[in-house]
């Protein structure tokens, strides 16, 4: 009789799943161009090999990465959304959502990635295209359609100026651009 301990089931969707999440983390630490097989095994805590049998290529893979980061996002955007159904697409509570994104460093990154592989990439372009049009759309109601796109960009470039600048905005700076792009008062 040997006390050897009991074989771990293999569970496939569970190693696939594993894979994808940290190539999506490396996505966000190092960039999709430097992203490798051996990176993603690594983080993964998988065999270099498992990376190609459930992935044809480094590509499908990145794909498959940068789809599950995708999803993240619209889930946020999801909750945004939730939230201005609740309160209102007012500017403070506009300005106290662009600042809980700010302050999300992974949300950050994860958008950051997403948009950037966009550029390269028709259908992430279609996807982050939908994004900024869905921002928007949770605007015009209340304050029409030039004025919500107006906002929307306002918002993306918010984004992407608190990934290069050392000096965060403040609530109070947000609240008040966005009331003057918007045409609404900041109370």
């Amino acid at each position: 009789m040997t006390d050897a301990a009991p074989r771990r089931k293999r569970d496939p969707e569970t190693r696939r799943r594993a894979i994808i999440a940290a190539a999506a983390e490396l996505i966000i630490e190092v960039g999709v161009g430097a992203v490798t097989h051996r990176l993603i095994a690594t983080r993964a805590g998988v065999p270099l090999g498992a990376t190609t049998q459930y992935f044809a290529t480094l590509d499908d893979l990145r794909a498959e990465a940068l789809r599950f980061l995708a999803a993240e996002v619209e889930l946020r955007i999801d909750g945004v959304r939730q939230t201005i159904e609740q309160r209102g697409a007012t500017p403070p509570v506009l300005a106290e959502l662009v600042m809980q994104g700010i302050a999300d460093a992974h949300a950050l990154e994860a958008d950051r990635a997403v948009v950037t592989a966009a550029v390269n990439d028709p259908q992430l372009r279609a996807l982050a295209r939908r994004w900024s049009a869905q921002m928007a759309e949770l605007l015009v109601a209340d304050h029409g359609g030039e004025r919500a796109l107006a906002a929307a960009i306002f918002i993306d470039g918010v984004l992407w100026h608190s990934r290069i600048n050392d000096e965060p905005l403040t609530e109070s700076f947000l609240e008040s651009a966005l009331a003057g792009i918007l045409g609404a008062s900041t109370h």
